[in-house]
């Protein structure tokens, strides 16, 4: 049996359910880069981000108070601070700088090292054990989309990769703790009291951001400044946190090996980018090892 919040129910619909809220929350996860691309376009980086998060805060807040929810625990709150660093402080603004200086396919090779990074991090903070064939497919799958997203991007390091590895290192983190964390409260309250606790330092960035940057607010970075803020820093993170509440953070982590794939999706669907032959075989490469990982023990 699983607990999500209050709700008890048998493991195999526990399952489907989590794969299906985690396969979803990487969905909305998918189009995080060009809708930041979009926001940019209108605002200055800091700017963006301090408005992604602090709007998305005020979402949060309205609905803990329309929830009822209960106030965290004093233990819970160590890990509700590294989720605040982790996916409302850190990643947001070290990847919005970053696609200052790379484009969006760059960006994604981010994602492509974050699925086996979370699920280490979780390993070592909880203890749980995965099996060699689980760390083997998600290794694979790992390299399968950095390999690819790199060839097709030709990737120099520079100073938007250095942004991009402090953004996965820190959002790794606040994905395992938050993951950790959804298995005694619902994800929602998890990213919602994440954000919250991110409102003081985000509106104060939002200010300076907005007296120091110019601001051109057209319709295309409004709207990708509203999905940042509905989606990619609330909804989705909701899906996300519940589904590896009841799935683990190890077995959720790997779904987003296909997030990369998604976003590249989006930009050839979206920004007009082409799509290269390689990707029908990246991607098969891909969903063969989300497939072994979701069922190795």
């Amino acid at each position: 049996m699983r607990v999500d919040g209050s709700a008890t129910v048998p493991d195999s619909v526990a399952v489907r359910g989590g794969t299906a809220s985690a396969a979803l929350g990487v969905l909305g996860f998918s189009f995080t880069f060009p809708a930041t691309a979009w926001a940019l376009e209108g605002f200055g980086p800091w700017t963006s981000a301090a408005l992604r998060c602090g709007l998305a805060a005020l979402l949060a807040a309205a609905f803990l108070r329309a929830s009822r929810a209960p106030l965290p625990t004093r233990r819970q709150l160590p890990g509700l601070a590294v989720v605040a660093l982790g996916c409302v402080l850190g990643f947001p603004l070290l990847s919005t700088l970053a696609l200052e200086t790379t484009s969006t396919g760059n960006a994604a090779v981010v994602i492509g090292a974050l699925p086996i990074a979370t699920a280490a991090l979780a390993s070592v903070r909880t203890g749980r054990r995965h099996s060699p064939l689980f760390w083997g497919a998600a290794a694979a799958g790992a390299a399968a989309v950095a390999g690819f997203t790199l060839l097709r991007t030709g990737g120099a390091p520079g100073l938007g990769d250095l942004y991009l590895f402090g953004a996965l290192v820190v959002c790794a983190a606040g994905y395992a703790e938050g993951g950790r964390l959804a298995g005694e409260m619902p994800g929602a309250h998890v990213i919602s009291w994440g954000l919250v606790l991110s409102l003081p330092v985000m509106a104060s960035l939002a200010a300076a951001g907005l007296a120091a940057e110019p601001v051109h607010p057209t319709g295309t970075a409004l709207a990708g400044l509203a999905y940042l803020v509905a989606i990619s820093q609330f909804g989705a993170f909701v899906l996300w946190y519940r589904g590896m509440g009841l799935i683990g953070v190890g077995r959720a982590s790997q779904l987003q090996l296909a997030q990369p794939l998604l976003t590249l999706a989006w930009a050839v669907l979206l920004l007009g980018e082409e799509l290269t032959p390689a990707a029908p075989a990246a991607a098969a490469v891909v969903l063969a090892c989300i497939a072994v990982t979701q069922r190795a023990k």
